[in-house]
């Protein structure tokens, strides 16, 4: 793949979009980035901008928008039991407040990430302008950590 053709912009296109997705987030696009041909720096660069891109959307709106699902008694339920589970997330966060929230965000695993991080923060009232930088930071270290696994395992598979 020649960097900057038609064929690279799809592929980071493709890696942002997957990145934004909760669940899969950078842990997965990373990977999915390099299987398609993007070099490490651009698929890299890819996860994190579209892993941060919905980062503020979800601090600003999410308590609009679960005080609007509440009003709907399915939706209500499933909306305490992600406060429940922001709760629960939000343990380690609350004892060691902006290092917790970094390393929240920033082990590869599931059920952490940057969704995740954004929901505890919002949950914990941490404020956007201390929110928004240390999920950033969690978010460069998964995808620090994620990068360098998946180059070990692709260059091990490539023998």
């Amino acid at each position: 793949m020649e960097a900057f053709d038609m064929e690279f912009w799809r592929a980071a296109g493709q890696t942002f979009l997957m990145a934004t997705v909760p669940v899969i987030e950078l842990r997965g696009a990373l990977p999915f980035g390099m299987a398609l041909g993007l070099p490490v720096w651009a698929a890299y660069l890819a996860a994190v901008l579209g892993n941060l891109f919905p980062v503020p959307f979800i601090l600003l709106l999410l308590r609009r928008t679960f005080a609007w699902l509440r009003r709907f008694p399915r939706l209500g339920k499933w909306v305490a039991a992600l406060e429940r589970r922001a709760h629960l997330k939000g343990r380690t966060v609350r004892k060691y407040r902006l290092a917790g929230l970094v390393l929240l965000v920033a082990v590869p695993l599931p059920g952490t990430g940057a969704w995740t991080g954004a929901l505890v923060a919002d949950v914990l009232d941490i404020r956007m302008r201390t929110a928004l930088p240390a999920i950033a930071l969690g978010v460069l270290i998964a995808g620090a950590a994620v990068a360098a696994v998946s180059c070990g395992v692709l260059g091990a598979a490539a023998i």
